[in-house]
């Protein structure tokens, strides 16, 4: 099976590429769903997480506060590097193991911080979703509700947009309409099913 790697930064449009391929009926696997999991209380990355950063990072109800974490780590490249190395294994682990049960030409791993990780996920092929640095930091200050100051923030703990484009096989530009996007991805969409598929003469 082919193993595609979706990427970008923050803001990009990952989420709605990968939405789209799902609705292709392409099968997505998104780590930022399994570090959510991994995180919810009585998960053994959460204790490990609160005998890092102490128990302020959560709620009352014993849940994460990951606007507060995520304060924390944007502000320090070692406790970033902390919750990383407590997360980034876990969730490569499984990405394998969800790999393993899927049965289709293709799969899409929606992996945000894929060149930053140090803990690499095996695939086949890189995808990088490239927006102008601009639009995401519109997109960042309105969905999270955050200054320009904590945006750029942010936008500057990630791998820059060049940093992704050079190591990228395919890129999609999410720089026009939804229609544009939904163009590329099923261009791709066919291309990797092609990619997938054994040619005559080929073993």
């Amino acid at each position: 099976m082919l193993t595609i790697a979706l990427t970008g930064g923050i803001a990009s449009g990952k989420s709605e590429v990968s939405h789209l391929f799902e609705a292709l009926g392409a099968p997505v696997i998104d780590t930022d769903l399994i570090s959510r999991q991994l995180v919810k209380p009585g998960e053994p990355a959460l204790q490990e997480i609160v005998t890092a950063f102490g128990a302020s990072i959560l709620n009352s109800d014993g849940a994460l506060n990951r606007k507060k974490l995520g304060k924390l780590i944007f502000n320090s490249d070692q406790q970033r590097r902390q919750l990383e190395d407590i997360l980034h294994p876990r969730i490569r682990d499984e990405v394998t193991r969800q790999l393993q049960t899927i049965a289709a030409p293709f799969a899409i791993v929606v992996i945000p911080l894929l060149l930053e990780s140090r803990y690499p996920i095996n695939i086949d092929r890189i995808l990088v979703i490239d927006a102008p640095p601009e639009m995401q930091r519109q997109r960042l200050m309105q969905r999270n509700a955050i200054s320009e100051a904590d945006a750029d923030k942010m936008l500057h703990a990630q791998a820059t947009n060049s940093h992704r484009l050079a190591v990228a096989d395919d890129v999609i530009s999410n720089r026009g309409p939804l229609k544009a996007l939904q163009a590329e991805v099923e261009r791709l969409h066919q291309y990797y099913l092609l990619l997938s598929t054994p040619q005559d003469g080929m073993i």
